[in-house]
């Protein structure tokens, strides 16, 4: 019998190493981001299978909430509905994409332990998967958007281009919370009721379907909440209107320092992650 003359050397190699293992990992599912759609695009299908409008049918549901709370408000509050209808639809149609993003986050590894511990796929596909599976439903969604602006003649002022620019930065910031909230629940399984309660809190804190006027124009519970500001990035454009230079500087930044420190955690609790599961 002949013994083996090479040691196996595994566990932690320092942080570059395990920097670089998770940039690997990130590199990796940008090669398989056409796996991430099918994986989106089979949640879709198989959540409304044997339904006949499948997913219009929470658009159906949506629209009817716009139009409630759009026609009721406007009336309580003396707002034109010409102008209150289309703020409203923006923002419940948004507001319904940057919250599903985050609480569905919090299962993105949970709900892939299977794959996670029988292949070697890349982790961030998995967090793809849940920010596409959002997108396919927000593209339901903004038949709801366009009718509204067309029926209440605001398509006219309206500035796609600029709408889109605020869409890439809210999508690139839902992409790290996605990411941390996925962490944080694969190691402790109280954090998804946490992130439901803290966002059905900030539902009401953000100007969702409330306008930000008079006494709370510059107050705090505007300027330093995010959501409000990924909002507006869309929002204002899309009703005529150019979002002011302090949400595009707060979602840069928050972009930039939210990939950075969650990147970073990533990097070191990448490994185990799967033992988490």
């Amino acid at each position: 019998m002949q013994s083996v003359q090479h040691m196996v050397r595994t566990g932690r190699r320092g942080p570059m190493h395990e920097f670089s293992m998770a940039f690997a990992d990130l590199r990796g599912s940008f090669g398989r981001i056409g796996l991430a759609w099918s994986l989106a695009w089979h949640d879709v299908v198989s959540r409304y299978r044997g339904s006949i409008i499948g997913p219009f049918w929470i658009t159906l549901s949506m629209g009817l909430m716009v139009a409630g709370i759009g026609f009721l408000y406007a009336n309580l509050f003396k707002i034109p509905v010409h102008d209150f209808i289309p703020y409203v639809a923006i923002g419940i149609v948004f507001w319904g994409l940057i919250s599903n993003v985050i609480v569905e986050g919090c299962g993105a590894f949970v709900g892939a332990s299977g794959m996670l511990s029988q292949t070697s796929l890349p982790m961030m596909t998995f967090i793809w998967r849940t920010v596409l599976r959002n997108v396919i439903n927000l593209a339901h969604h903004l038949v709801i958007i366009v009718g509204v602006l067309i029926i209440y003649d605001h398509w006219r002022q309206a500035n796609a281009p600029l709408a889109l620019v605020g869409v890439v930065l809210v999508m690139l910031n839902l992409g790290w919370i996605c990411l941390a909230t996925a962490m944080a629940s694969a190691r402790f399984r109280d954090i998804p009721q946490i992130v439901a309660s803290i966002t059905q809190f900030a539902m009401f804190m953000t100007p969702v379907f409330w306008l930000p006027g008079g006494r709370l124009e510059n107050h705090a519970v505007l300027l330093l909440n995010p959501f409000h500001h990924m909002l507006e990035a869309v929002r204002a454009p899309l009703l005529g209107q150019a979002p002011g230079a302090t949400t595009y500087l707060v979602l840069g930044a928050m972009a930039l320092i939210g990939w950075g420190v969650t990147f970073t955690i990533f990097s070191n609790i990448r490994r185990r992650i799967v033992h988490y599961l």
